[in-house]
């Protein structure tokens, strides 16, 4: 069957989370994508927080699933020969590696260029490869904390705080899939490839350019307000029955919704009256209004309070536990989460495909193993069974 991406053969020179998160994308909208590793190592995420010894880590396996692996020695002559035939039949060259390291080994943009003028060449850095800072390395807690995202996370009391889901790894690996299919459609005007670059950082501010307007309007740096959004009230966590680490339920209520919360939580009385009844009257009597919602949360499940309230056309969602999430049936229909069978671990969770397309839809395939495909692809490149295990003997492969 066709998918989106079908034909489209990305090499993915990358590791750990930002430019896998990329390829994985990639690879479940149709495309080819060649996890390129270093023999006998692959990429150190197949190590990272292991949970048996005799398989990959969940980490990876989250971060590259649909793809095919080849081992290939990028310090060796032949396996550098190797690398170039794969260039060759190569639509995009993904890669985030540190500043500089592709250069020294040989593959930098106009050198793959003169291979291959149609390749789209894709780098992932964390601060890019120009600006006063292009040199320095960073992982997620960096771009967090230099794009400005820690300094609005936390509580007015505590320090600049990280946050777990992924934004300057996943979110910068799906800005660099924007990038990459934009550049694919261009090729198909002029012809040629091009570079695609995306600093972690760049992508992180990008994510909190809410935060950057309001300094704008206020003329000073946001302040850290905790779960409150904005002056909105209610507009925060509410605790819930029977009071654990993550009985807690968000409710946004926007003006024309107060009266439909006051009829949901039985307080109809309170419509008309004027300490409550105007979003400016109730951000002056935020402690009464929080204290009135939440003694009717507090006596409730949080599924519950969502049930009632959302189906009363009010914003609320309960804060899922990680374990809810992985066993939410709302998520299960939608092939968010779904089960893979592994031929070393067998089956696990994990999470799917959140884009869908109507005729392109996405079959989660586990993470390959080590140099699975090796053979098969050098096979599709043309080289011979012989010449296959002389590269292997030689240690290109």
């Amino acid at each position: 069957m066709s998918r989106a991406l079908t034909g489209i053969r990305v090499v993915d020179l990358t590791n750990n989370q930002a430019g896998p998160s990329c390829g994985q994308m990639l690879a479940w909208l149709g495309a080819d994508v060649i996890k390129v590793e270093e023999p006998g190592r692959g990429d150190a995420a197949r190590d990272t927080l292991k949970d048996r010894p005799d398989a990959d880590s969940l980490f990876f396996l989250s971060f590259n699933g649909n793809k095919r692996s080849l081992t290939l020695n990028l310090k060796s002559p032949k396996g550098k020969d190797v690398f170039r035939a794969l260039l060759k039949t190569a639509d995009v060259l993904l890669e985030n590696f540190g500043p500089g390291v592709l250069d020294r080994l040989g593959f930098d943009y106009p050198t793959v260029r003169r291979l291959n003028a149609r390749v789209v060449y894709a780098s992932i850095k964390g601060f890019g490869s120009y600006g006063p800072y292009h040199e320095y390395k960073s992982y997620e807690p960096i771009a967090q904390a230099m794009g400005g995202a820690m300094s609005v996370t936390g509580f007015p009391d505590h320090p600049p705080t990280y946050m777990w889901p992924s934004i300057g790894d996943s979110g910068t690996g799906m800005h660099c899939v924007i990038g990459i299919l934009a550049a694919l459609m261009q090729r198909h005007l002029s012809g040629e490839g091009q570079q695609v670059e995306i600093s972690m950082q760049d992508a992180v501010v990008n994510l909190i350019r809410v935060s950057l307007r309001d300094h704008q309007r206020f003329g000073k740096p946001m302040e850290r307000t905790g779960n409150q959004l904005g002056a909105g009230v209610p507009g925060t966590t509410y605790r819930c029955h029977p009071g654990g680490p993550n009985d807690y339920v968000f409710v946004f209520v926007q003006q024309q919704m107060w009266h439909l919360l006051l009829r949901a939580i039985d307080r109809a009385d309170l419509i008309g009256d004027a300490r409550y009844e105007t979003s400016d009257a109730r951000w002056r009597h935020k402690e009464e209004v929080d204290a009135l919602v939440e003694s009717w949360t507090a006596e409730r499940s949080k599924h519950e309070v969502m049930k009632i309230l959302a189906g009363a056309g009010v914003p609320c969602g309960a804060c899922l536990d990680t374990g809810e999430v992985l066993s939410d049936p709302h998520l299960q229909a939608r092939g968010m989460i779904v089960e893979v069978e592994h031929p070393v671990r067998g089956r696990y969770i994990t999470v799917g495909n959140p884009i869908k397309l109507s005729a392109s839809p996405t079959t989660i395939t586990p993470a390959p193993l080590l140099g699975q495909h090796r053979h098969e692809v050098l096979k599709e490149l043309g080289y011979s069974d012989t010449e296959i295990h002389a590269l292997q003997a030689d240690g290109a492969i």
